[in-house]
């Protein structure tokens, strides 16, 4: 599976210049044959939190829409990052999947809110599982602040997941974070980790770039910079098998001790 991560700059509350930004950036790769494409977290409205009742998308439906049009333009397996998806008085911070048919696959909205960007002011936290299947492989898909909580992030890989997603608008201050919690979290669950991150600036925060593809050992396959880029490898997923059989962590777990 070819997988690209599209490390991108957001335009700050400006959905539709997002979407024809995204849009061309599809049309670029487009000779490339990807598999599996993955935008960043809120790639079509940034972090305008204050305006997400104006700028929102209501049930998600005009992005699900672009996105199912682009994998069936292209086709080409999508992980559309996440939106801001008005429902009633509430926003979430919503993952959308899509398959190269162009049908929706799955949605995720983030569980935990991240405070110091006043994020649990506008937004509401998700309740939804994150585990979901795409072209025959186990994914869970995480958002951002995810990260820091290895108990959420094992869930699905316990459930089976061979590969962990994560999409974010992580802050270059804290970007050394970034890099090892992912590489944690690929170690402890040998797992594949694909990790999205936007790059640039808004009004209140400068963002660190530096989406990884990780493989089940811990092993950096693709990294990218802080400019923009389409971060690459081709993985081979039968690798996660071989990881789990040379050191069995799920065969030596003692549950009964943990709660």
């Amino acid at each position: 599976m070819k997988i690209g991560l599209l490390q991108i700059d957001i335009k700050f509350g400006e959905p539709m210049a997002n979407r024809e930004y995204v849009k061309d950036q599809f049309l670029k790769a487009a000779d490339d044959s990807y598999d599996l494409i993955i935008l960043p977290e809120l790639w079509s409205t940034g972090y305008d939190l204050t305006r997400l009742d104006d700028i929102g998308d209501e049930n998600a439906q005009e992005s699900i829409q672009f996105l199912q049009e682009l994998a069936k333009t292209y086709n080409v397996n999508i992980i559309g990052g996440s939106v801001a998806n008005k429902k009633g008085d509430s926003v979430y911070n919503t993952m959308i999947v899509v398959d190269r048919n162009g049908d929706l696959v799955h949605q995720y909205s983030k569980l935990h809110l991240f405070k110091l960007m006043d994020e649990h002011k506008y937004l509401s936290p998700g309740e939804d599982s994150p585990s979901f299947l795409l072209e025959g492989i186990h994914f869970g898909g995480f958002i951002c602040y995810d990260i820091r909580f290895p108990e959420w992030i094992r869930k699905p890989v316990l459930e089976g997941a061979e590969a962990i997603v994560v999409v974010a608008e992580w802050p270059e201050a804290r970007v050394d974070h970034w890099l090892t919690l992912l590489k944690a979290r690929a170690i402890e669950n040998q797992s594949y980790v694909f990790a999205c991150n936007r790059i640039g600036a808004d009004p209140n925060n400068a963002f660190g770039g530096n989406s990884i593809i990780i493989d089940p050992w811990g092993e950096t396959l693709a990294q990218g910079t802080t400019q923009e880029e389409m971060v690459t490898a081709t993985i081979d997923i039968a690798r996660v098998k071989e990881i789990r059989s040379r050191i069995p962590v799920f065969q030596d777990r003692r549950t009964s001790f943990y709660s």
